[in-house]
């Protein structure tokens, strides 16, 4: 579906008002739809596979903040490490720290949202209080 200029417009003039920032999830659309958002101001876009991730940055603007968001696989973060702007959901310590490894790697901090397990449903991500402490440096 193409974009909608007279929708963004109004919902970015909205959110610019509250100093909220708005991500494009553009997981799926094609790189023309997120051109045409980015020509209209759009600067944070939200991708949930890496492959896809990579190729998008690769063809688009360099100066897109990519944010990476959904369960990330630690064997995939070299991929992203290089421009990611926020990974969302940080579900593990093991996780945290490969990210962390791969930043240095590539001279920088790669910030990160913490996803924190607080369902009783095993099929649900997150980190544990054990591994919040771990990560805080309170571990006893």
């Amino acid at each position: 579906m193409p974009v909608n200029k007279e929708n963004y417009l109004r919902i970015k003039e909205q959110l610019d008002r509250s100093g909220t920032t708005l991500v494009a999830v553009s997981k799926i659309k094609p790189v023309e739809d997120i051109q045409a958002l980015y020509d209209l101001g759009q600067r944070d876009f939200g991708e949930n596979y890496v492959q896809e991730l990579v190729d998008k940055q690769s063809r688009l603007p360099q100066d897109i903040r990519w944010h990476f968001i959904g369960h990330l696989q630690s064997n995939k973060v070299k991929y992203i490490a290089a421009f990611v702007h926020l990974i969302h959901g940080v579900d593990s310590a093991g996780l945290l720290k490969e990210i962390n490894k791969q930043g240095a790697k590539n001279n920088r901090v790669i910030d990160c949202l913490l996803q924190v397990h607080i369902a009783q449903e095993e099929t649900k991500f997150g980190l544990n209080e054990k591994e919040l402490d771990e990560i805080a440096g309170n571990t006893s």
